[in-house]
């Protein structure tokens, strides 16, 4: 394969029948460059919420889709992630099932997050930047469950990266790029860093190159039988779309 410089021949093992190659693989392909696109679109404004605050106020549709990307490509990771793991656990199960159990976890915890972010923009819409700068600035070290997975947030990616490579999934460099998303960033209303940058460009050098041999692995599928999928997978989309709009 063309990815070998991150990727070994593991990868043509049989995938399991949960996520499975296409959803696994897409995962894996999609999430890390909605993740990084996201991140470079809010570049310019500091880290810190008042900042990211105020960009709203100023700049509310490129915060947005920052904010947007972000989550996506976050929430869009889990199948991936659940791939990988299945594929560590053909050699080294405590591995694949911590590393990838605090993984998810870590996940359900960017969507909480997420979800205050959008709250906190809606204050900005609602009441402007400064008095919700002012609410958030208040509330901001309020307890909540998901305060509990800040370590999995961190720690599942390492665990994944040990993983990967001493199993064979990854070479070194693609693991080192995979231990890198450890690094990003955590919490609500965050902006971008370089550690930000790293950890996301990490994550498309690592994860994409193994989405790519996932998909490639295996029957091609017919061509009616794809356009059946994407035809489906649209309107499941627009229905869902439209259920969410009505409330």
């Amino acid at each position: 394969m063309t990815v070998t410089t991150v990727t070994t021949a593991s990868t043509a093992a049989p995938h399991p029948v949960f996520p499975g190659r296409w959803v696994g693989g897409a995962s894996l392909v999609i999430g890390p460059p909605l993740l990084l696109t996201g991140m470079v679109l809010r570049l310019r404004f500091d880290f810190f919420f008042p900042a990211q605050l105020s960009a709203y106020e100023r700049h509310p549709d490129l915060m947005a889709a920052s904010y947007a990307l972000v989550s996506a490509g976050w929430v869009l990771l889990w199948p991936g992630v659940v791939l990988l793991a299945a594929r560590i656990g053909e050699r080294f199960r405590e591995l694949a099932l911590w590393g990838g159990v605090l993984t998810v976890l870590g996940l359900f915890a960017r969507a909480f997050h997420a979800g205050v972010d959008h709250l906190a923009f809606q204050l900005v819409a609602a009441r402007g930047a400064a008095a919700a700068t002012r609410t958030v600035g208040d509330t901001y070290g309020a307890f909540h469950l998901f305060s509990t997975l800040n370590a999995a947030v961190m720690g599942g990616w390492l665990l994944l990266a040990v993983g990967a490579y001493r199993s064979g999934v990854l070479r070194l460099p693609g693991a080192a790029a995979l231990a890198l998303a450890s690094a990003m960033p955590l919490g609500v209303l965050k902006g971008t860093t370089p550690l930000s940058i790293a950890a996301a460009a990490g994550l498309c050098v690592a994860l994409v190159p193994l989405g790519v041999a996932a998909l490639r692995d295996g029957r091609t599928p017919r061509a009616t039988t794809v356009a059946g999928r994407l035809l489906l997978l649209a309107a499941v989309g627009v229905a869902m779309f439209l259920l969410g709009r009505a409330g």
